[in-house]
């Protein structure tokens, strides 16, 4: 007769089991890794702590998993692009104005208090985690709005909630790089980086062309399932980024978060390099802040829903296209990313501006300004890919959380200066925003040259 096992034999070999499959996964993970490093030995560990090396092909894709989630879910939420044609479909049209300005600078003036209540735990992932679930909620509100409330009622509410939206996004930009920082090696973020723009750019091509191919004006109804989405893509990169094997850090600045905010400013009057990094950073808004004003003039020659989808595919595809390449790039040197980007960003804004004060709307049958757009797109993932890695490349240790901190609070204010400036310009013209943002391009050029490379420090 066949021998019969005993429950304990049966567990001995159930778990038997789950560990081969455990460690055939991790063999897995390991071999990807090992591709997409491009080297023999996939743990060559630069500005990280020791232990961290063990574990890090999978610390390298469940932040790659969660970056993709939240770009996708970034894209379909756009303020540049989605939530403005909302607030129009909802009656709220005059609020438009406030939505970039609040998701830019709501996430980043707060930063350096966020930082110092950061800096007082060693594991800062919980920090990423609730922010995460607080951008999704967030959406959740908005999507409420649509539904239940209509007019300026509904465009107030969305404005409120993208306010919670971007505080929670504060949380997540402090946590993230100094999460990043700890857990893959210096020579591998900017990859990171590029393929998740990549990854979540191509992902916003596809799911683009499926909500918007052959479809006429989008219902409220549609609105709002595409917030719901959005919130559903932040739960899930809040559960993964959870899972993220993060060693204990420094830790500092444990008394008062307000008196350690403002001692961090300090950083700018005795840190010569972070100071001309922070003095780039700002020119350099013109790749953001421009943006907005080619879909304005887009506007006057098609303002239909098409349109809407056209300059939606344009930002997709400009992520999905350049964002590897320049993440590869910023590997060698993220100092020439923010160089060849934001000569770009300069050129095409001063094409646009001059082509429209001179040749007015109607220019190239329409097709004109998303291809700018485009152009512009590919221009701003190079200077936003290539300043983040920068920025982590440039600090180390607990240095990294104050850089981060008070780069993107000083960002913030001048960011609000900045557009109240460019508001003022676009009472004489939207061709004129466009050429005054190129010149600020170009001299921001400039002062990227003044840089020190950092990435072979």
């Amino acid at each position: 007769m066949p021998q019969q096992q005993t429950p304990l034999q049966n567990d001995n070999s159930s778990q038997e089991d789950a560990q081969a499959t455990t460690g055939a996964l991790e063999q897995s993970v390991d071999r990807l890794y090992s591709l997409i490093a491009n080297e023999e030995d996939a743990r060559v560990c630069k500005d990280i702590p020791a232990e961290a090396c063990q574990v890090v092909p999978r610390n390298f894709f469940l932040i790659l998993a969660a970056n993709v989630l939240t770009k996708l879910g970034d894209l379909l939420i756009s303020p540049k692009t989605v939530l403005a044609w909302l607030m129009s479909a909802i009656g709220a049209p005059a609020l438009v104005a406030w939505l970039v300005p609040i998701r830019e600078s709501g996430s980043m003036v707060p930063q350096m208090m966020i930082a110092a209540w950061v800096r007082r735990k060693p594991v800062r992932k919980w920090f990423w985690t609730l922010g995460s679930f607080g951008q999704a909620a967030s959406v959740v509100a908005m999507a409420a709005c649509v539904w239940f409330l209509e007019g300026y009622t509904a465009g107030g509410g969305i404005i409120g909630a993208l306010i919670l939206f971007s505080l929670s996004r504060g949380f997540c930009s402090v946590a993230m790089k100094d999460v990043q920082g700890k857990c893959v090696p210096k020579t591998r973020r900017g990859r990171l980086s590029g393929l998740a723009t990549t990854i979540g750019g191509t992902a916003t091509v596809i799911l683009t062309a499926l909500l918007f191919w052959e479809r006429g004006d989008p219902t409220l109804a549609f609105y709002s399932l595409l917030l719901l989405l959005a919130a559903a893509l932040w739960v899930i990169a809040g559960f993964l980024f959870a899972g993220v094997k993060e060693h204990e850090g420094e830790t500092g600045g444990g008394g008062n978060a307000i008196t350690e905010a403002f001692k961090s400013l300090s950083l700018l009057r005795d840190d010569g390099p972070f100071r001309n990094f922070v003095i780039t950073r700002a020119l350099l808004l013109c790749s953001a802040l421009a943006s907005p004003y080619f879909v304005v003039l887009a506007q006057k020659e098609s303002d239909t829903a098409l349109m809407l989808g056209v300059f939606l595919l344009a930002s997709s595809l400009a992520s999905s296209l350049s964002a590897s390449f320049w993440g590869w790039m910023a590997d060698s040197s993220s100092r020439r990313v923010m160089i060849r980007g934001a000569a770009i960003a300069s050129a095409v804004c001063l094409a646009v501006g001059l082509t429209a004060m001179f040749a007015g709307t109607g220019v190239g049958n329409g097709w004109f300004y998303p291809l700018a757009f485009f152009v512009l797109s590919i221009a701003h993932a190079g200077v936003r890919l290539g300043r983040k890695t920068y920025l982590v490349d440039m600090a180390g240790g607990n240095k990294r959380t104050d850089y981060t901190a008070v780069s993107n609070t000083v960002i913030g204010f001048l960011l609000l200066a900045t557009g109240g400036f460019t508001a003022l310009i676009s009472l004489i013209s939207d061709a004129a925003v466009i050429l005054v943002l190129g010149l600020m391009g170009l001299a921001g050029t400039f002062s990227a040259l003044r840089l020190k490379e950092v990435t072979d420090d």
